[in-house]
């Protein structure tokens, strides 16, 4: 039984994904060759491919940059009072809202930068916080 047991986990989890993983990986290669990514440890290759997942929001704060803010601006305090009380999912969705994903990808956090902009409206209470994903710019009113 353990020999039955063996061929067939073999078969499941190797023999019957053979073929379509050589596929699959000829066509990666011609894209991405191999010496590439040797330079990466699979940790860092994760990273690459998939995103950091995991954040230091704290960080996040300490690495923005403002226009017509400063971090001592009451808006920008309360923002961040805000921000930091929320759950791990809210936060991460405020991710995606200001680059287009929940995850940093490529790259780690300590080289994200985004920026909190002032959009200078005449009337702040009649406009909602927007964002612009190609810049990492966050336009929040006073």
């Amino acid at each position: 039984r353990k020999e039955y047991v063996d061929l067939y986990v073999n078969y499941m989890f190797n023999k019957s994904v053979q073929k379509p993983f050589e596929d699959f990986m000829q066509g990666f290669l011609r894209g991405c060759p191999a010496r590439n990514w040797k330079m990466f440890f699979p940790e860092e290759l994760q990273d690459v491919l998939q995103g950091v997942t995991t954040f230091d929001w704290h960080l996040l704060e300490k690495n923005v940059m403002y226009r017509q803010y400063n971090k001592l601006n009451k808006t920008i305090r309360n923002f961040w009072a805000v921000f930091h009380k929320l759950p791990e999912e809210k936060k991460k969705m405020f991710l995606a809202f200001l680059s287009g994903s929940d995850r940093i990808t490529g790259y780690a956090l300590e080289c994200f930068r985004f920026w909190i902009e002032d959009p200078q409206v005449e009337n702040p209470d009649e406009v909602c916080p927007s964002a612009n994903t190609c810049s990492f710019i966050l336009f929040l009113p006073r």
